[in-house]
Formats: structure tokens, C-alpha cells, sequence
């Protein structure tokens, strides 16, 4: 028996400890919602930006890109066919490409990566493919069988050279902005931080 009432007592008091202990515990089970978060929050499509000329810039070149790739698909025989092959791997690139920066700069993604000069992404790419398309349909002129694809293949590469032309400029001016912008403000910053410390200079007492 009194085995028995030594255990229970012991209970008691081991149930009273965790009681103590758990009510003091500053790790104490919550009952608050976790919210889960919204990755894709903030994404909208960005009317003002496919109004603007880049925008519409963007969309003209994706369309003639994927044309221009069209009628180049259209050749069934070709001999020499390096000409061809060229415009056709110019073309798909760039439809790819321009496709994708349409893409995200239209959904605001670019927001979401801001650590990527974007401003200067677009630059490379619309003026490598300014050069690309060029060479390749100034390629394909020299070299092709006077066909109705080849012919509107050269034609649609030179439109959309022009139109990659174009839109090269307005990014060269855009990053150019840019990095006036941020140099500015680098200088107004330092210029700042070097009046402070002029103030701080005078206002110690000077050293014996």
C-alpha cells in the first residue's frame, strides 16, 4: 500500500511540475494562422508598358521574327543551304528572346529580379540582334534561288533590322539616362557624406 500511495504521489507531483513548468515555458504553442505567402502577388500586366514604344517596339519585333522564321521553314530544298540555316537560327533566337524580355517586362517580373541591369539586358540583346538579322538577310540575299520564301525571308529580315535599329537607339538613351542618373546621385552622396565629415572635423576642440 504504501508503495502505491508513494506513486501516486509522485504522479502528482511529477503532473504539478509539468503544469509549473509548461505555464512558465516561454515557448508556448500558438494559435495564430500561418499565412502562406503569394509568390506570384504583384503580378499584373503592365498596359502602360505595351503602349509605350519599347513596348510596342518589342511586339512588332517578336511578329516579324516569327514570320521572317516562317517563311524560311518554308524551303524544302536548298543547295548551298548555309544562308538559310544562318537566317533561320538568327530568326528563332530572336523570336525567342525578344519573346521572353516581352514577357516579363509586360508582367512586371523584372521588379521581382533587381539585381539585373535590365535596362542594359534589353540593350544586348536588341543590338546583337540588330547585327544578326542584318548579316543574315544580307547573308540570304547574296545566296538563294530567287524562290517566293526566300525572297519575303530577306524582306522581313531587313523590316525587322530596321525595326531592332530603332529600338536599339531608344535603349542606348534610355541606359545612358540611367547611368547619369546613378552617377548624380553617387556624387550627391559623396558630396553629402564629405560635408559631414568637415562638420564633424570642426566642431572637436583641437589637441593641445
Amino acid at each position: 500500500m504504501r508503495t502505491t500511495e508513494e506513486a501516486e504521489g509522485f504522479d502528482g507531483e511529477a503532473s504539478n511540475t509539468s503544469m509549473i513548468s509548461g505555464a512558465s515555458s516561454p515557448y508556448q504553442p500558438t494559435t495564430e494562422p500561418v499565412h502562406s505567402r503569394n509568390v506570384l502577388g504583384g503580378i499584373r500586366c503592365d498596359m502602360e508598358y505595351l503602349k509605350s514604344y519599347f513596348g510596342i517596339l518589342k511586339a512588332v519585333e517578336v511578329v516579324l521574327s516569327l514570320i521572317g522564321f516562317i517563311c524560311i521553314e518554308t524551303i524544302m530544298m536548298c543547295s548551298p543551304c548555309g544562308g538559310v540555316y544562318f537566317f533561320e537560327f538568327v530568326s528563332c533566337s530572336a523570336f525567342v528572346v525578344t519573346g521572353v524580355l516581352l514577357f516579363i517586362f509586360s508582367l512586371n517580373l523584372h521588379t521581382k529580379v533587381p539585381h539585373v541591369n535590365w535596362s542594359l539586358t534589353d540593350l544586348v540583346n536588341t543590338a546583337a540582334s540588330t547585327f544578326f538579322f542584318f548579316l543574315s538577310s544580307l547573308v540570304l540575299a547574296c545566296i538563294n534561288h530567287n524562290t517566293g520564301a526566300e525572297i519575303a525571308a530577306v524582306i522581313f529580315g531587313f523590316l525587322v533590322t530596321g525595326v531592332y535599329g530603332v529600338n536599339t537607339f531608344l535603349a542606348v538613351r534610355r541606359w545612358r539616362r540611367g547611368n547619369g542618373c546613378q552617377g548624380a546621385a553617387q556624387t550627391s552622396e559623396y558630396m553629402r557624406a564629405r560635408t559631414a565629415s568637415r562638420g564633424e572635423m570642426e566642431a572637436r576642440p583641437e589637441l593641445g
